[in-house]
């Protein structure tokens, strides 16, 4: 066991990753019930298009209300403890959920209070969770300390979790969201253990606003090449993106002919090939620049949506699926790594928070735009749209994408870089 542990996890990371590791692939699994559990929660009680959207609009929304802000909280307060009481939050939600269910009191203006919430909580505990492992892992570990992360997520998440929760719904309403919850809460438990090294904002420091926080991770942002470069190819590839994969549903049933479990089989596939990406990660790594990985990236994408809009074969466009699934694990982990490398500590949350901004502007727009054109123009339509303007913006950024491989810059602004904290201060 303990060999296994090594391998997943070394010694050199720490004792401190490992807590973080265990309470993430735990944390991964309830979400990945509720992903099946939810919507299948929101049908149940409505049939009504306008709620079943409104359901997911207030779980998108929170982002937008207050993303900027969490970012000043993650940069201003103790990190490991605001991911701790979030997650103790999102347990009580999730536990009142299924005794609401079991009490016979739910309804969908319930569910949808609970979604906005749990939306809410989210937006806190996922920002502040971003800047958890350049705290505590070396610089040079973070691309497979972010990948073993992703394995979770993964394997959890997108592949066990959702089939788990849709059995547990059709045994008992409650028992996904009871099951959630105590994950959750076990998730919580686990991160508690974890030690962190101060982060800078929350030293003795002089008092400042809250707005000229945010201004400070804004411009920061700005003024950064590398970063700058990511948060604008992450916007507007999530437009294109948003935009194909918003009418996912009917181009699998209208265009590939495929049923229900069809759909459901193109999720499958796109876990899978993250999953054997994963194998991989740290052997690519070595071998190849993290900005050349982007600019490969970028292109795959560009072509998955080439390949999408002119096929109507199952037979292509599941391999096709397969080989995006490769490339969104490595972009979204090599995303961070790069990130994390740049930014100062003191500035993570708040310059994630600007990040997270653009992919929710970006996914939220394409979604407009592929429902739009659907509409009007046929279910491949979003796809052309998607391959045309990917296509158009890397040859506009292509020459930008330099800067990605400048991951050096940390501490340009004069920022202190809090470094990794040896592993036996962790324990």
């Amino acid at each position: 066991m303990s060999g296994l542990v090594n391998t997943i996890a070394p010694a050199r990371f720490g004792n401190g990753y490992r807590w973080l590791l265990a309470s993430t692939w735990v944390s991964n699994l309830g979400d990945g019930l509720a992903m099946a559990a939810g919507p299948l929660l929101v049908a149940s009680q409505t049939d009504q298009a306008f709620l079943v959207a409104l359901a997911a609009l207030l779980q998108w929304l929170p982002p937008f209300l207050f993303g900027l802000f969490a970012g000043v909280v993650t940069d201003r307060l103790d990190r490991r403890l605001i991911v701790v009481a979030v997650n103790l939050a999102r347990a009580a939600v999730v536990g009142l959920i299924a005794l609401s269910v079991i009490t016979g009191t739910v309804s969908i203006v319930v569910v949808l209070i609970a979604l906005f919430l749990l939306g809410t909580a989210e937006v806190f505990a996922d920002n502040t969770f971003s800047t958890l492992v350049p705290m505590l892992v070396a610089r040079d570990d973070l691309a497979v300390a972010n990948s073993r992360l992703q394995v979770g997520f993964i394997t959890l998440n997108q592949l066990a979790g959702p089939p788990i929760g849709a059995a547990l719904f059709a045994a008992g309403m409650w028992a996904p969201f009871l099951a959630q919850a105590v994950l959750v809460l076990l998730a919580a438990l686990l991160i508690a253990r974890m030690a962190l090294p101060r982060h800078g904002r929350d030293r003795d420091l002089p008092p400042t606003r809250i707005r000229a926080d945010i201004v400070e991770g804004i411009l920061w942002t700005w003024r950064h090449p590398a970063v700058r470069t990511l948060v604008l190819t992450i916007l507007i590839f999530n437009v294109t993106f948003g935009a194909a994969w918003s009418v996912l549903v009917l181009y699998a049933t209208q265009r590939l002919g495929l049923g229900a479990v069809g759909f459901g089989l193109i999720t499958t596939v796109s876990a899978a090939g993250g999953l054997v990406a994963t194998l991989g990660y740290g052997w690519l790594t070595r071998r190849v620049s993290l900005g050349n990985l982007m600019r490969v990236g970028l292109i795959i994408e560009t072509l998955t949506h080439l390949a999408l809009a002119l096929t109507t074969s199952p037979a292509v466009a599941l391999p096709v699926f397969f080989a995006f699934g490769a490339h969104a694990f490595v972009w979204h982990t090599t995303s961070v790594t790069i990130r994390q490398r740049a930014v100062p500590t003191a500035l993570q949350g708040r310059v994630g928070s600007v990040n997270l901004i653009g992919v929710y502007g970006g996914l939220v727009a394409g979604a407009g735009i592929g429902g739009v054109l659907a509409q009007h123009f046929g279910v491949t339509a979003p796809f052309w749209f998607a391959f045309v303007g990917s296509a158009i913006f890397v040859v506009a950024i292509w020459g930008q994408l330099r800067y990605l491989a400048l991951d050096d810059a940390a501490g340009v602004t004069g920022y202190p870089v809090t470094p990794a904290l040896p592993s036996e201060d962790l324990a």
